[in-house]
């Protein structure tokens, strides 16, 4: 894809991401997705697809200690689980 820019905008852009540390391209591409509302509708519809929680965030009194030879990696790949 290319885009013409006038001379102001191209300048206005270069001096942007310049004082910012953010690249042209990013500046670009944070633009157009704010312009066609990519972003709003996205989180937007992961917000309404969210299950709230049984019960409150609550510290563990007891902590889970694995057999020798056991790590949380190997408890998570497993077959069984959906």
């Amino acid at each position: 894809m290319n885009l013409r820019l006038t001379p102001e905008i191209a300048d206005a852009l270069r001096e942007r991401s310049r004082a910012s540390g953010v690249s042209q391209q990013e500046i670009l591409r944070r633009a157009i997705e704010r312009y066609l509302e990519i972003e709003a509708r996205s989180a937007s519809s992961y917000r309404a697809s969210l299950i709230p929680p049984r019960r409150p965030f609550q510290e563990s009194e007891e902590q889970l200690v694995l057999p020798i030879g056991v790590s949380s990696e190997t408890l998570l790949d497993r077959d069984d689980r959906l």
